[in-house]
């Protein structure tokens, strides 16, 4: 508890002195509403007035009761988590028409406060992986109130057509409760984020064909998207051509989910966002085997202007391999789009890409299924739950935590660069080779694994490289880990210094272009952490820890790195 709350519970009762009511007033305003801010392609997320970044984990789907809690705040602190997104049901909260229950909100909330963990609230309401599974009885039952897509031969699909009033109403009157009771009982702002729906979009369809969703398709394409996308008016079909159907359905699922938002903005004006059933970027397929109107990479320029009062689209990340997720990764990082991870796999290779997410500037990471209820979603996720599939996360997160609002403001407010290790190096098609192959190949071969195990990036006046997999006193090839599990995190602090964690990885700064002709050397290497903004330095690498460049083994640790350039004559 805040020395300022604490002085306005002890304060009992309004003070008329003018005096006291001049010092009393500023410390008892309420706390300040998260928000996204924006500033030169940059994004925070501001909780209690201050950059903060969300080391999330998200529990399954149905852990959105009391009674399971219980299964999910062990996983939570193992973790070292801050951040808690969980489910909210349309059909928990209204199971009768008209009447509303929040009782599980309210232990939600309890709970997290004594925890001291915010939480991001997921509305699965309308769809939830493109069903209505989580709307109450009254509205998935009543096809006729609430209709559903209908397919092109006239076949009925169970995902609701987004051309629905009704359902639309219906869901608006329901999550502006929600609102409602947040704004109500949650002054200090525990819940920090909204999802609206889950997964939006249909399955096994383009798009919507009912009578309803022909006459809509055939008129006009509405004049907010002609405009903005400066296009020349006309029908769907004669202003986008064969991706008509798919950017129509994309429209007015986007523009269903806008009016959510905004409904609930009105309320209490938290930064609300939708999370996205991504299509492969090499290999995407055709609409409806992916989720088709959900905010795909390439519907991202429909929504954004369909869907105004969505403060950003993020990712939900299941793709293992390195190429996939920094594609999907780079997509989503936009100027008009915070970087959220809003979901990614629980397995192992997933934890590395912590690193690459705050390296472009991400406002949080967000691992999936992080709960001791009995499920797991392998193969997308662990096929074992445990303490071992905790740790894979958790010793990221240990590194960022005990200063996590510093690097939240830094990432911010510098550039920044993250990098996950990209090949992984196990498999018996590995040991096949390395048995098989002449010694001519075997020789290209390391070449080839040494070059791809080697990340570099231009920093200014300095390169940054990142290898893995070497000893830490001998410069030999980097060899990769087994399994796979490197990452470095890099910020530009001035011209020549920068702020570096990173894991299992060998980092080291190398003169750019613009030095070429000067000497150069590590001017001082600190060990420390960030305190209330001042940096603490606990000891200076040097020697050994130095001259191999600075190799980061498990352990969490921070540098400040300060290197210098010199002439000899």
């Amino acid at each position: 508890m805040s020395i300022a709350t604490l002085f306005c519970l002890r304060l009992g009762r309004c003070i008329t002195t003018s005096l006291l009511l001049f010092v009393a007033l500023p410390l008892c305003a309420a706390a300040p509403l998260p928000e996204l801010v924006s500033k030169h392609g940059s994004h925070a997320l501001m909780v209690d007035g201050a950059p903060y970044l969300i080391l999330g984990a998200q529990t399954n789907n149905s852990s959105n009761y009391p009674d399971a809690l219980k299964d999910v705040w062990p996983s939570v602190e193992k973790m070292h988590a801050n951040t808690l997104s969980i489910p909210v049901a349309w059909e928990q909260i209204e199971s009768t028409e008209g009447k509303f229950d929040f009782s599980y909100v309210d232990v939600l909330i309890k709970q997290a406060r004594e925890r001291d963990v915010k939480v991001v609230l997921l509305w699965f309401a309308t769809w939830k992986n493109n069903a209505p599974h989580y709307a109450p009885a009254w509205v998935k039952l009543d096809n006729a109130r609430f209709p559903r897509v209908v397919k092109q031969d006239g076949d009925t699909l169970n995902s609701m057509s987004p051309l629905g009033k009704n359902t639309l109403e219906a869901d608006k009157k329901a999550f502006v409760e929600l609102m409602k009771h947040l704004k109500k009982n949650d002054k200090d702002h525990t819940v920090i984020m909204v999802q609206v729906q889950n997964e939006v979009g249909t399955y096994k369809s383009v798009r919507d064909f009912s009578a309803l969703a022909q006459q809509y398709f055939t008129a006009q394409v509405p004049a907010d998207l002609i405009q903005q996308l400066k296009l020349k008016s006309g029908s769907w079909a004669q202003v986008f051509g064969k991706d008509a159907d798919e950017f129509f359905h994309a429209y007015y699922i986007a523009k269903y989910c806008n009016e959510i938002a905004q409904a609930g903005k009105a309320i209490k004006n938290l930064p609300m966002y939708v999370n996205v059933a991504l299509r492969n970027p090499f290999n995407p397929g055709l609409p409806g085997q992916y989720s088709s109107g959900g905010a795909t990479d390439n519907v991202l320029h429909i929504w954004k202007v369909a869907a105004p009062a969505i403060d950003l689209i993020g990712p939900d990340i299941y793709f293992r391999d390195h190429k996939t997720v920094s594609k999907v990764l780079e997509l989503y990082a936009r100027d008009d789009n915070a970087l959220f991870v809003a979901e990614i796999g629980n397995d192992q290779p997933y934890a590395r890409y912590f690193y690459s997410t705050l390296g472009l500037g991400g406002i949080g990471f967000s691992p999936f299924g992080m709960d001791d209820t009995g499920y797991t979603n392998y193969p997308l996720g662990a096929k074992e739950y445990n303490d071992e599939t905790i740790e894979h996360f958790a010793q990221h997160y240990r590194a960022i935590s005990p200063m996590m609002r510093d690097w939240a403001k830094l990432l911010f407010e510098n550039n920044r660069w993250g990098f996950a290790e990209p090949l992984d190096t196990t498999g018996d098609a590995q040991k096949i080779w390395n048995a098989e192959a002449t010694p001519a190949e075997k020789e290209q071969h390391a070449k080839d694994k040494a070059a791809a195990l080697t990340q570099l990036v231009d920093a200014g006046l300095w390169d940054i490289e990142v290898t893995y997999g070497r000893p830490m006193f001998w410069i030999a090839p980097p060899e990769g880990n087994n399994p796979a599990a490197g990452g470095a995190l890099v910020v530009q602090l001035s011209d020549n210094e920068y702020l570096v964690t990173a894991h299992k990885a060998r980092v080291e700064f190398k003169p750019s272009k613009e030095l070429a002709n000067k000497k150069y050397m590590i001017d001082r290497v600190e060990e420390g952490r960030y305190q209330d903004g001042k940096w603490i330095m606990s000891r200076v690498w040097n020697g050994d820890q130095t001259d191999w460049g600075l190799n980061f083994s498990d352990r969490p640790v921070v540098l400040k790195v300060k290197m210098a350039a010199y002439t000899t004559n």
